[in-house]
């Protein structure tokens, strides 16, 4: 079924193939109900959620959870060792059988009791055996995909989705070069941000450093702008820059660690992000969760050595949380203001040829998976190309 407000209104600009010659998304797509629901079974139920990271999953037992928008799911580690992810409720009466993370010898619904093992085998329901024909493995929990890549664990709902690696290419490589240790990180703690803006905003936000230069001086300090550049890959793109230009910035000091360089940082499809600040080894996740179409939860969590960080790992993390985040923060919440505002709909992407520490072609890459995901028609130039293709043929 065509949901109108995909499509090509009147006063709108084209969303082209071409970053340079494209205009943004039209304003509606951040604040519309209609896309919003739309985006749940055409985004984020059939794409990698970031569920949580191996450490927490150490031993037998050890389990997350975590929520897919109003999907409840979990991650357990199985007795002999593997992952498994499962949808977070009884086959009884539908009760959420685990909250948070921690570890249990068995998953035991608080309800009714009904006990099911780390391969979601139903192995007791009290009084069933009363009942003719029930049959337990009848009742076994549902699975979800479940794939871990550097520590950090992904869950799909979808049981025929593409492997995680498949789709995102290379990925795991850039993230050992400038984490050569990331296989030894643990997890330290979880910073959480009520942002009053669309997950969307949040995203674009992080995929260009266009404005690092008027609003995060002290970014710019610790990295070498001159060496910012953005790649776009499959479902992911790259942001990162070489050497620092100072192990004395006004963000925070530190010492060279095992990679000289100023900042690494990485979006993944659909709503994750992974950063990675000079100095001691450290890696660390900021997850974008809708929460209504105005509305965003996120969470970053941070994975060190050990889990009391350093001095400068802390001093970092203090930089995060305190300076940088806030920062972002206001600057998305004013957009969301602004795209409701009736003198405003589409802009431009900013690029030029060298794609520099100040083009947003990676802005573009986001926007244009999303624009698939929906199956938004924007472009009439190409919808135009399409009906005028020769039966059997692609446009």
């Amino acid at each position: 079924m065509t949901v109108p407000v995909l499509n090509l209104s009147p006063g709108d600009a084209p969303f082209t193939e071409s970053p340079a010659k494209s205009y943004t998304m039209p304003a509606r797509f951040y604040f519309d109900p209609a896309i919003y629901e739309l985006e749940k079974s055409a985004i984020f139920y059939r794409s990698w959620w970031y569920a949580g990271h191996k450490s927490q999953l150490a031993s037998p037992g050890c389990f997350v959870t975590t929520k897919v928008h109003d999907q409840n799911v979990f991650v357990v580690r199985a007795r002999d060792g593997e992952l498994k992810g499962f949808y977070n409720v009884c086959q009884h009466r539908g009760h959420e059988l685990l909250s948070g993370s921690g570890r249990t010898n068995v998953i035991t619904c608080p309800y009714h009791a009904w006990a099911y093992d780390f391969e979601g085998t139903l192995r007791s329901a009290r009084h069933t055996d009363r009942i003719k024909g029930f049959k337990a493995c009848d009742f076994a929990l549902k699975p979800v995909r479940v794939e871990e890549m550097c520590g950090l664990v992904f869950v799909n709902l979808d049981m025929d989705a593409t492997p995680f690696a498949e789709q995102a290419t290379g990925l795991e490589a850039e993230i050992r070069r400038y984490c050569p240790a990331v296989d030894d990180m643990v997890f330290a703690q979880r910073d959480t941000y009520d942002v009053a803006s669309n997950w969307k905003v949040l995203i674009d936000n992080f995929l260009e450093c266009y404005h690092c230069h008027t609003a995060h001086k002290d970014f710019v300090d610790l990295v070498d702008m001159e060496s910012y550049r953005s790649r776009t890959c499959g479902i992911y793109s790259s942001h990162c820059s070489g050497a620092a230009r100072t192990t004395q910035s006004s963000a925070y000091v530190f010492e060279k660690g095992d990679v000289d360089f100023g900042y690494a940082g990485w979006f993944v499809w659909p709503n994750l992000t992974i950063w990675i600040y000079p100095g001691e080894p450290n890696i660390s996740t900021l997850q974008m969760i809708p929460d209504g179409p105005d509305r965003t939860i996120e969470h970053q969590d941070w994975f060190i050595p050990t889990p009391t960080p350093s001095a400068q790992l802390r001093d970092a993390m203090v930089y995060q949380k305190d300076v940088l985040q806030p920062e972002d923060i206001a600057l998305c919440e004013s957009v969301q203001k602004g795209l409701k505002s009736r003198g405003y709909n589409q802009g431009r992407f900013v690029v030029d040829e060298e794609l520099s520490e100040l083009s947003e072609h990676a802005v573009h890459h986001f926007q244009k998976l999303v624009v698939e995901a929906l199956g938004a028609d924007l472009d009439p130039a190409s919808a135009s190309a399409a009906a005028a293709a020769p039966a059997g043929t692609g446009a």
